[in-house]
């Protein structure tokens, strides 16, 4: 199957791009066009500043000092994140964000689990700290970008926005306790032949794969590698510190790893990662897809959390004598994420698709138990040092929200940290008599576990729980409990990332 645009849709959209965009710099315009290599020294000077702790005031002044003097520069990319982890961006000009920038308003009734129609009206508040110069070639020329944060019409933050949310979580633990929050994603997604192949999924025929390779067994000019190699050129200008990229097990398959980073910068990070895969994907004629199980038989896609934390630039997570080279804090942390397991499954796998993939016949890492080999363990703990010690969430899908999934983690890790001792035996025996214990085998019973949570409910209040179990039961309520052995049409157009108004309304 082949969705590739129509040959004279092509040919209007190239004619398009050559009449607008070939004479940048040259004749019309001269908007900002940087080369790689500037790129990714103006992006790491900008995260070495905040990781030597410029301040969000310093930094406004300087990127606003910045567009003023900037005459090539004519529009800003906001970006801010939905409840269900879709990422939405809109193109301020310039001029406007210089003038009017605590007044950015816009429809919170029109993205799914903010407001109703007759609140409709929310605010964006850019997060200076999060700027970055854009590649011309992929976000289009004379443009930079920010995150924002969105407020609501009290100008207070408003409770849905989970970036903001894991700002505010991880500023607290900086003042009063000097701790950062460190990690590092493997995104795992899926390279298919078509353009919005997502949108045009049929059951009876499947997606198409680009290539036959798999693990690290992909020929030097083929598409996958092709497409790898640019991504990973675009990471590296945008300040990624990229680390190693290859395919991945299944074919098609890729994965390309970045640097740690202090937890809300990785989210942006993995935000901009698929923004940027998706897109280039699109200019080779392909999707780039982050479904976690696109095509049965083969290997799912994931996205496994490497998460460490830190205080005052040493290792909180590491003790040579203790098992697995873990601290006492560090066990106590992963077994939070254990103990509320069943619970909080819905926050990081949030799709009818996502339960697919936790299947054990496919390396699924399904069973709520912490290991330093097994694969199929939630929490697995990589060989590490005095640095690197970490454990790794294992079961994570690439489709959920990061900012949301990540706080939830860090309320289930840090409420065990804090509890007395003789408390923490009392939920280890717990645990252990629970036996073998697997995380949900399909949505519904994910939806079940998170509606009964207290937990839940106390971790990102009684509303939000009600918003996400609303959105999440639409979903479900349109396809059969039973997955069985094919991928259903409804788990695809209806999926949160990739359904729009036209295919919701198909149903």
């Amino acid at each position: 199957m082949n969705n590739s645009m129509p040959p004279a849709t092509k040919k209007c959209c190239s004619e398009i791009n050559r009449y607008f965009y070939n004479n940048n710099g040259h004749g019309l315009t001269s908007f900002l066009e940087l080369g790689y290599d500037e790129l990714k020294i103006k992006n790491l000077a900008l995260k070495k500043a905040q990781a030597n702790g410029k301040s969000p005031a310093e930094f406004e002044k300087e990127i606003l000092d910045l567009l003023k003097k900037e005459k090539n520069i004519k529009a800003v990319m906001v970006a801010f994140c939905d409840l269900e982890g879709k990422l939405h961006l809109l193109d301020y000009d310039k001029e406007f964000i210089l003038e009017a920038r605590d007044n950015l308003t816009f429809d919170g009734s029109s993205i799914r689990g903010f407001t109703t129609q007759d609140k409709s009206d929310l605010r964006l508040k850019l997060d200076f700290v999060s700027f970055r110069w854009l590649p011309s070639d992929i976000f289009g020329a004379g443009k930079v970008l920010m995150f924002a944060n969105v407020y609501g019409q009290d100008n207070k933050p408003f409770n849905a926005d989970f970036r903001g949310q894991l700002i505010a979580m991880t500023e607290k633990l900086k003042e009063e306790k000097h701790i950062k929050v460190n990690c590092a994603p493997e995104i795992e997604g899926m390279l298919l032949r078509g353009t919005d192949a997502e949108q045009h999924y049929n059951k009876y025929e499947g997606f198409e794969l680009v290539t036959e390779g798999g693990y690290f067994n992909t020929l030097p000019q083929d598409n996958l590698r092709l497409f790898i190699d640019k991504v990973a050129e675009v990471q590296r200008a945008m300040g990624f510190e990229n680390e190693k990229d290859h395919p991945e097990v299944a074919p098609s398959q890729f994965e390309i790893n970045f640097k740690y980073a202090e937890i809300v910068r990785t989210c942006d990070n993995i935000m901009l990662y698929k923004l940027t895969a998706r897109q280039v994907a699109r200019l080779m004629g392909c999707t780039a897809s982050f479904l976690p199980k696109p095509v049965m038989g083969i290997n799912g896609s994931g996205m496994h959390s490497n998460i460490s934390l830190e205080q005052k630039g040493k290792n909180m997570f590491y003790d040579a004598k203790g098992e697995f080279g873990l601290s006492p804090l560090a066990n106590k942390f992963l077994t939070g994420i254990l103990y509320y397991g069943r619970e909080i499954a819905l926050s990081f796998c949030p799709s009818v698709n996502g339960f697919r993939r936790l299947d054990p016949h496919f390396e699924a890492p399904n069973e709520i138990k912490v290991s330093s080999n097994d694969r199929g363990s939630m929490i697995r703990v990589p060989l590490g040092n005095e640095k690197s010690a970490r454990i790794e969430v294992r079961s994570v899908s690439p489709d959920c929200n990061p900012y949301f999934a990540y706080y939830i983690f860090l309320i289930a890790g840090l409420k065990m940290v804090d509890i007395k001792e003789a408390e923490f035996k009392k939920i280890k025996s717990e645990l252990t008599l629970r036996g073998k214990q697997m995380l949900p085998g399909n949505i519904d019973e994910g939806i079940e576990a998170f509606e009964k949570s207290a937990f839940v409910e106390s971790a990102i209040g009684k509303t939000n729980k009600a918003k996400y179990l609303s959105l999440k039961k639409e979903v479900a309520e349109r396809s059969p409990k039973a997955l069985g052995k094919y991928i259903k049409n409804s788990e695809i157009l209806f999926h949160h990332e990739i359904r729009n108004q036209m295919l919701w309304d198909k149903f």
